[in-house]
């Protein structure tokens, strides 16, 4: 969708396998953030993001991943909820391979420690591959359990760990487009850095309340006003079947003014 267009306001289930993104920056992958959050901006519920979305939204996730040549994710979000590239959809991979693409993305992981769940399907699963972009800090033990289970570590310097995955990710895959898929503290760093292109964003008809602030975006400090990342609105659908409207924005350069 051209910068100049107007956003597309239809209601209903958007078709998010049908979408066209931007060709990437020369240097990285056009990069772009996934997320749920119910109305009063919580990411979990007891931990995870389970209870947050409808079918129609773990639906919407996987017509996303259809775009990808990488699925990324914290190592937070793979131990609390586990993490996969999978598409779960026959119809979708066949449309992945009629663009040129392999049945499933490549799943990636980002630790700073390497203390990860070597039992999930992250590391098990036969049917897609995997990186893990591990901090050159993280223990040597570690690492080692990691490369016993057969996948991939690419160290990352600790200080620099989103900018050195995205670089691997352009110069030794060839990745054109990465699918960010939480958590909030990953989608922070990337913010920090200046790597973000798109966020797609399902607000859930749910109020979950309590005192954990946790939001879509994690950091370590609170921007003032005349620092917030603005945003262009690409798209909203509204969906009354699962009460849930789905967002779609373009982050716009941080010098850009709030004011027209």
């Amino acid at each position: 969708m051209p910068a100049d267009d107007a956003p597309d306001l239809t209601p209903g289930r958007p078709d998010y396998a049908g979408l066209t993104f931007p060709l990437p920056p020369a240097d990285r992958p056009y990069v772009i953030v996934n997320m749920v959050s119910s109305v009063d901006g919580r990411v979990a519920i007891e931990g995870t993001e389970r209870g947050l979305g409808s079918p129609t939204d773990q639906a919407l996730m996987r017509e996303l991943r259809v775009h990808a040549d990488v699925v990324l994710n914290g190592a937070s979000t793979l131990r609390a909820s586990g993490s996969s590239p999978r598409l779960n959809n026959p119809d979708l991979e066949a449309l992945r391979r009629a663009r040129g693409k392999p049945s499933l993305p490549l799943g990636a992981v980002l630790s700073a420690s390497g203390d990860l769940p070597l039992d999930r399907i992250f590391f098990t699963a036969q049917d897609f591959q995997t990186l893990v972009y591990l901090a050159t800090s993280a223990p040597a033990t570690r690492r080692a359990a990691i490369e016993a289970t057969g996948r991939t570590v690419v160290p990352v310097p600790a200080d620099d760990a989103v900018r050195a995955a995205l670089t691997h990710m352009h110069r030794e895959i060839g990745a054109r487009l990465v699918l960010v898929e939480g958590g909030p503290t990953l989608n922070g760093a990337l913010l920090d850095a200046g790597l973000v292109d798109e966020l797609f964003m399902t607000l859930g008809g749910v109020l979950v309340g309590g005192s954990d602030p946790l939001t879509i975006v994690s950091q370590r400090r609170t921007r003032s006003a005349d620092d917030v990342r603005r945003l262009q609105l690409l798209g909203a659908h509204p969906n009354p079947a699962t009460n849930e409207v789905y967002l779609r924005y373009r982050l716009l350069p941080p010098t850009t003014s709030a004011r027209t």
